[in-house]
């Protein structure tokens, strides 16, 4: 097994590899806590996958009011955070932002 750099280097390119034959199966590239840029990606998998319909027709009706409320301020708040106005229309809402007059 490689270490430092090299680990890196070789996640990297298993992670790669695993997307390029089976990106369907994102789950197999899913890893934590090895480096930033391998977070990145493991992130972008977990919540791909987190988001699929049949997952959240099964789940969101178990969460509690509390819960549904904690999540949906947690990801605004990232957005707000995160994203500028125009961002936020393109990306999240899929439009573009009115013009302020």
């Amino acid at each position: 097994m490689p270490n430092g750099n090299d680990l890196s280097s070789y996640l990297q390119s298993k992670w790669t590899s695993a997307m390029e034959h089976n990106p369907k199966d994102s789950a197999a590239a899913i890893c934590f806590g090895w480096d930033r840029a391998t977070d990145e990606r493991s992130c972008q998998a977990f919540v791909q996958r987190f988001s699929s319909q049949a997952l959240l027709s099964l789940l969101t009706p178990r969460l509690t009011d509390q819960e549904l409320a904690d999540l949906i301020d947690h990801l605004s708040g990232l957005m707000k955070k995160h994203l500028s106005e125009g961002e936020y229309h393109r990306l999240f809402l899929a439009d573009s932002p009115k013009k302020r007059v």
